[in-house]
């Protein structure tokens, strides 16, 4: 499969709306990044599967980081695949304290991604957080 210059911006929003969507506690359009059978792994965490997992996952980190959470993602890069594409991309998870303290790294690693396009956009088939040691 070849990818268009829409889909490299489709898939790139993609992974800004996961990453507001996590930090700003909205379990469901989180997990709405996702395929309704997609597949999440972090280092540390128990799998999810599908989309009622996703979404109690990510109520479960927004209750834990109270709205304190920055996902910040960069060095992307996203290739075609049999399945759609692929994608990769480094992370820092930030907790954000408050006024006058800066923010806490809490953890770095690489996202791998497998993508996939629906009838309503790209979604994440299946996404892979190796959190580093």
């Amino acid at each position: 499969m070849s990818l268009s210059t829409q889909d490299y911006i489709d898939i790139q929003m993609l992974y800004a709306r996961y990453n507001h969507a996590i930090d700003a506690g909205k379990a469901e359009a989180w997990a709405a990044t996702f395929t309704p059978d997609g597949d999440f792994k972090a280092t540390g965490n128990p799998d999810c599967h599908g989309t009622a997992q996703l979404a109690a996952f990510a109520q479960g980190f927004a209750g834990n980081m109270q709205g304190k959470a920055r996902h910040w993602t960069n060095n992307l890069v996203i290739e075609p695949s049999p399945e759609g594409a692929k994608g990769s991309c480094y992370l820092i998870l930030y907790r954000v304290v408050g006024a006058g303290t800066p923010p806490a790294a809490l953890a770095t690693g690489i996202y791998r991604d497998v993508l996939t396009k629906a009838a309503d956009g790209w979604k994440f088939a299946s996404r892979t957080a190796a959190i580093d040691a």
